[in-house]
């Protein structure tokens, strides 16, 4: 008999967090720990989120199969490949806690600051953030942004 309650229990449990109704439930408080003056901080503290969200490397390719010559171009397609998953989990930008950013040449460290700070504009709290020089996957690809959001 307990066993039984115990299932029925943790099932009404899991329904409970999966449902909709309860992500604007949580009393989810963020705050930057000493941000800087470009749109990033050192740390993104976040107490009692009802949702984490992981998105996996975006990279600069269109869903055709095509990806721009241009680095500004691959930037601007990475960080909408990055909103698209962000919509689809019912977030935004401004969700966004922690991102690192990979680079193939650290010739566009410039360049990527500028689309980031065009793309998310004031966020309300800066997101941590980790930029890499790395090889990339595929070698047609100037850079891979990875994002951790919470709601």
């Amino acid at each position: 008999m307990e066993r039984r309650s115990f299932c029925i229990s943790a099932a009404a449990f899991v329904a409970a967090i999966q449902s909709p109704a309860s992500y604007g439930a949580s009393n989810m408080n963020r705050r930057a720990i000493n941000p800087s003056k470009t749109g990033w901080a050192h740390g993104h503290e976040v107490s009692n989120p009802s949702r984490i969200l992981f998105i996996s490397g975006q990279v600069p390719e269109a869903s055709d199969g095509t990806v721009p010559k241009d680095f500004k171009a691959q930037c601007r397609l990475a960080w909408a490949n990055v909103e698209k998953q962000l919509v689809a989990a019912d977030m935004t930008l401004n969700n966004i806690a922690k991102m690192t950013i990979f680079l193939s040449d650290r010739r566009y460290i410039q360049e990527a600051y500028e689309v980031r700070a065009e793309v998310l504009g004031k966020n309300t709290v800066p997101p941590a953030m980790t930029i890499l020089i790395a090889g990339i996957y595929d070698e047609a690809w100037l850079l891979e942004i990875e994002v951790i959001a919470v709601a």
